[in-house]
C-alpha cells in the first residue's frame, strides 16, 4: 500500500508522507502443526489510526448501489451495484472464513490508471462481503477491477480460505484504460509464501489451470508494451510487471528473506539477490514459496511478523544510529543525504509505524462460527501481543474500535494508544525496557493460546443446541481479552513511567520498589549505556574523554 507522493530511491519508489508499505504471509494447511490454512497482515503507515473494519451481513434489493470511497484517502471515486447478498466482514475475515490481505509493489508508474473506480482496499472489501471461498474471491475481486478499473498501483493480494492459500497480483494497463493484467497462484499445501511490497510470481506452470490462473491479457499485454518477449512458459508476471530494483530486493524482498529464514535452512544462499548490488543476471531470486522444516503454529508464525533482521548482516543493533541503548529502529524516511551520497536505513518486518497487524487461522475441521479466528494487535508487530476476534462475533472488541480515538486524539481505551504509548517509551531505550515489555508480551500471549482450546470447546459444545448462546460465548471471550490486554498494558505505562524515570532505574523487590533507609528516596540504579554504546562512543572520540591515569573522578561529580 502506497499513495502517490513518490521519490525515486536508487530505483525504488517510495512515499514521501503517508508511506503504507505491508508485509504478508501465507502458510498452507499442512504446513501448519494444526491443519488450519493460515495468513497474516502487517499494514505499515504512519500515522494511521486504523480500526477493526466491521461490515455487517446483508440482502439489497435490485438496483441498489454501492458508493465506493478510497481506503487510504477517502476520496469518492464512484459507485457499482450492491450484491444481492453481502456477509459479515469482521477486520480481514469474513464469516465463511475467507481472509484477504496485500502488500503493494509500485510496479511501472505508466499502467496506474487513476480513473479506475475501485482502489485496492475496496476491492479488499468487496472480495471479503461477496465471497464464501478464495477461488469466489479471485473470481469477484478480477471481475470487478476488470469491469470498472483498478485504480490503484501494482497489488500482491493474500486470498485464503480454510482450503487454500493465494497469491493474486494485479497491475493496471495505463491511464484512461480501464482494464487490468493479473495472475494468481495457489500456494502448495505444504508450503509458506511471503511477499513484502516486491511482485513475487515468476515462472509457473501455466497448463496447471486448477492452480493457476491469469487475465487473458497478461501476457499479450506484456508483449504489446515491450515487457516480455520469451515464449508463454517462460513469462514471469515480476519480471514484465514489477522488474526487481535495488530497493525491491534490498527493502522489500529482504523482509521475505529473514521470514524464510526462521523457517527452514540454507537462505544464505540468496544473501546476493537481497543485497540488491549485484545484476540479476548474476543472482538468484529468493524462490516464490518454502516448505519449512517443521510445521508452524500461530505463535511460529508471529514470530516471524517480529523480525528485526536479529542475527544478521542487516541487523541495525550495532553502529553509530543505535543510540545509546542499541536500537535496531532508525528515524524516517528511510532515505537521506550526506556528503552527496545517498544512503538508507533497513527495512525490516516488525517495524515501528504498523497501524495494525494479524495472522489468521482459518480451520476446516470445526464449524466455521469456531474456526475462523483474526489475532489482532494494533501497534508494531514486534511490540503487541495478539488477541483473537472470531469471525462470528457480533461485535468488534471495544478497545479496537473505540469511538473517543482517532489519528488525533488519545484515548486510554484505545488499543492503538495504549500500545505506541508505550512502544514510544520503550523504542528510544530499547535494552533498557524492551525486555520488561517482551516478558508481559510473552506472558499474555501465552495465556491466550492456552485459553484457546477451552473457549472453543465451550462453543462447540453449544453449536449444536444454541447457535446464538455459542457465538455470544465466542464474542465476549474477544472482548473480554483485549480489554485485558489493553489494562496490562496501561499498567506497563505508568510502570515505566515511574522505574526508568530520568534515565536511571528504581529497584523493585517482590512488585514494590525498595526505598532507602527513611523510606523517603527510591533505592536506585544507574545502568549507563550498552558495551557496544561505549565502545562505538570511546572509538568516534579517540583519547578525549579518556581519563588520565593520574585522573581522578569522585561521587560529587555524578
Amino acid at each position: 500500500m502506497m499513495n502517490k507522493l513518490l521519490f525515486s530511491l536508487l530505483g525504488v519508489s517510495m512515499c514521501v508522507a503517508q508511506c503504507l508499505a505491508c508485509t504478508s504471509i501465507l502458510v498452507g494447511k499442512n504446513a501448519s502443526a494444526d491443519g488450519s490454512v493460515m495468513c497474516t497482515y502487517n499494514i505499515d503507515s504512519w500515522g494511521a489510526c486504523h480500526k477493526m473494519y466491521r461490515y455487517e451481513a446483508g440482502t439489497h434489493p435490485a438496483g441498489t448501489m454501492r458508493k465506493i470511497h478510497d481506503r487510504d484517502t477517502r476520496v469518492y471515486h464512484g459507485q457499482i451495484p450492491e450484491a444481492p447478498v453481502t456477509y459479515l466482514v469482521t477486520g480481514n475475515i469474513n464469516e465463511w472464513q475467507v481472509a484477504i490481505g496485500e502488500t503493494t509493489f509500485e510496479g511501472r508508474d505508466e499502467l496506474i490508471d487513476r480513473k479506475g473506480i475501485i482502489d485496492y482496499g475496496s476491492l479488499m472489501d468487496l472480495g471479503l462481503q461477496r465471497a464464501r471461498t478464495a477461488r469466489e474471491a479471485i473470481a469477484v475481486m478480477t471481475s470487478l477491477a476488470e469491469q470498472y478499473g483498478f485504480c490503484s498501483s501494482g497489488e500482491s493480494f493474500t486470498v485464503c480460505d480454510p482450503n487454500e492459500a493465494w497469491l493474486l497480483e494485479m497491475s493496471g494497463c495505463g491511464p484512461g484504460s480501464k482494464s487490468v493484467v493479473w495472475m494468481a497462484v495457489r500456494v502448495p499445501d505444504n508450503a509458506v509464501l511471503a511477499h513484502a511490497n516486491q511482485s513475487r510470481i515468476r515462472c509457473v506452470d501455466l497448463s496447471d489451470t486448477a492452480n493457476v490462473k491469469m487475465s487473458k491479457n497478461c501476457i499479450s499485454f506484456a508483449r504489446k508494451r515491450g515487457y516480455f518477449r520469451g515464449k508463454d512458459s517462460e513469462f514471469s508476471f515480476c519480471d514484465a510487471y514489477n522488474p526487481p530494483t535495488f530497493g525491491g530486493r534490498r527493502l522489500g524482498d529482504s523482509r521475505v528473506w529473514a521470514i524464510y529464514r526462521h523457517l527452514t535452512t540454507g537462505m544464505d544462499r540468496y544473501l546476493p539477490y537481497v543485497e540488491g548490488k549485484k545484476p540479476m543476471s548474476q543472482v538468484e531470486p529468493l524462490p516464490m514459496w518454502i516448505v519449512p522444516d517443521k510445521r508452524l503454529t500461530v505463535n511460529d508464525v508471529i514470530e516471524c511478523l517480529r523480525d528485526r533482521f536479529e542475527g544478521t548482516e542487516f541487523a541495525m543493533d550495532d553502529d553509530p544510529g543505535a543510540g545509546l541503548y542499541d536500537s535496531p529502529f532508525r528515524p524516517q524516511p528511510l532515505r537521506y543525504e550526506d556528503g552527496g551520497k545517498t544512503l538508507f536505513n533497513e527495512r525490516s518486518v516488525a517495524t515501528t509505524h504498523t497501524a495494525f497487524t494479524w495472522v489468521c487461522q482459518l480451520r476446516s475441521f470445526m464449524p466455521r462460527e469456531v474456526g475462523g479466528v483474526i489475532w489482532w494487535g494494533n501497534d508494531d508487530s514486534g511490540m503487541v501481543a495478539y488477541t483473537p476476534v472470531y469471525c462470528s462475533a457480533t461485535r468488534v472488541p471495544h478497545c479496537y474500535n473505540d469511538p473517543e480515538a482517532d489519528a488525533f486524539h488519545f484515548s486510554d481505551q484505545s488499543a492503538y494508544w495504549v500500545c505506541n504509548w508505550v512502544s514510544n517509551m520503550v523504542y528510544p531505550r530499547w535494552s533498557l525496557l524492551y525486555p520488561e515489555l517482551r516478558q508481559v508480551r510473552d506472558s499474555l500471549q501465552a495465556s491466550y493460546f492456552a485459553h484457546q482450546p477451552q473457549v472453543e470447546q465451550r462453543a462447540l459444545q453449544l453449536m449444536s443446541t444454541d447457535r446464538d448462546s455459542a457465538i455470544a460465548v465466542l464474542t465476549d471471550y474477544g472482548d473480554q481479552v483485549g480489554r485485558q490486554m489493553v489494562a496490562r498494558w496501561r499498567d506497563m505505562a505508568w510502570h515505566m513511567i515511574v522505574k526508568y524515570n530520568d534515565g536511571v532505574i528504581r529497584q523493585e523487590e517482590n512488585g514494590q520498589y525498595k526505598r532507602n533507609s527513611s523510606g523517603f528516596r527510591p533505592v536506585l540504579t544507574k545502568p549507563g549505556m550498552t558495551p557496544r554504546a561505549r565502545r562505538r562512543i570511546h572509538k568516534s572520540t579517540g583519547s578525549r574523554l579518556e581519563v588520565p591515569s593520574d585522573g581522578k573522578l569522585d561521587g560529587s561529580y555524578m
